[in-house]
């Protein structure tokens, strides 16, 4: 079989090609992928070059956790029937490229045990569900507070405030773009620069930028907590003597595990937490090239979505 994918054969260069795809095994689906999502966090870093070394990395890649697709074809041993509709958090089922994270294609072929299944009306948004999944992570984990403050109000930092009122919280989120300031129910958005408080108990960074960490530090309440929820390519450092004097506490928060996707999707289900008004954007994956440079530069860019299912 052949598929139509996304690959990235270098930082910079990519492009939509097409790709040979391995025979499905025994307990495997064939899913045709409807729509996948651009993430704004790893992919860019895949993109930009920035992105550390690690097992699995290497060019030419297929980059994609975010997709949502059906069922097509199934094997015996798998837990899906034809026509299921399914969230798709990547794929390694190509004879030419890696499969990192490997669900930026037309077609995959993938384990069945990796697949959730979602409400047909979810459509696009059901996409979002790994980014979802990945706050309800930082917050549901183990000895964890809900933040005061949020840093960042893009599409993660926007799901970490929803997450936060449906738990009965009210945090501040810290937003320096202007034109990302709206979009909130339930919490206030507001310039860092006239944010006077320096008691924040919680402090949750969706940012990704390392060079905030001293600024939160003094933001910080005695035996306050910061959440390191985005993704640094660089060192973390920080001056001790304020983290000292503030008995300051520091926690990572990992990608999502598939109890928190199935958790979320039945969040998102119950009406409790929403996936509206996080995509701003949408291309036919024949505008590939064109879609990952507006999704990595374009300020007013909260999520991009490449649509397969109308790709001719």
């Amino acid at each position: 079989m052949q598929t139509e994918g996304i690959i990235m054969t270098g930082p910079g260069a990519i492009g939509l090609g097409v790709l040979g795809l391995k025979a499905p095994a025994e307990g495997s689906v064939v899913v045709d992928i409807h729509q996948s999502a651009i993430s704004t966090g790893t992919e860019k870093l895949l993109w930009s070059g920035e992105m550390p070394t690690f097992p699995g990395m290497g060019y030419p890649l297929v980059p994609g956790y975010e997709a949502v697709g059906e069922v097509m074809e199934t094997t015996p041993g798998a837990t899906y029937k034809v026509g299921d509709r399914v969230f798709v958090p990547g794929a390694d089922c190509y004879t030419d490229a890696r499969g990192l994270f490997g669900a930026a294609a037309r077609r995959i072929v993938t384990p069945s045990d990796r697949l959730v299944r979602i409400d047909r009306d979810f459509g696009a948004r059901g996409a979002l569900l790994a980014l979802a999944a990945t706050a309800r992570h930082a917050i549901a984990g183990l000895r964890t507070d809900l933040p005061d403050l949020i840093v960042g109000h893009g599409a993660f930092g926007r799901l970490l405030a929803r997450l936060t009122v449906a738990a009965g919280g009210t945090p501040t989120v810290w937003e320096t773009q202007a034109d990302r300031r709206g979009g909130a129910i339930g919490y206030d958005v507001i310039d860092p620069a006239t944010d006077t408080r320096r008691d924040y108990a919680t402090i949750y960074d969706a940012s990704g930028n390392e060079t905030l960490l001293d600024d939160l530090i003094g933001r910080l309440a005695k035996g306050g907590e910061i959440v390191l929820a985005g993704f640094y390519p660089r060192p973390v450092n920080f001056a001790y003597p304020p983290a000292f004097m503030r008995e300051a506490r520091f926690r990572i928060s990992a990608e999502w595990t598939r109890d928190d996707l199935i958790a979320t999707r039945d969040l998102v289900e119950a009406g409790i937490l929403s996936l509206d008004d996080l995509i701003t954007h949408s291309r036919p994956a024949s505008d590939a090239t064109a879609a990952y440079e507006q999704a990595f530069s374009a300020p007013d860019c909260l999520k991009m979505i490449l649509d397969w299912e109308h790709h001719a």
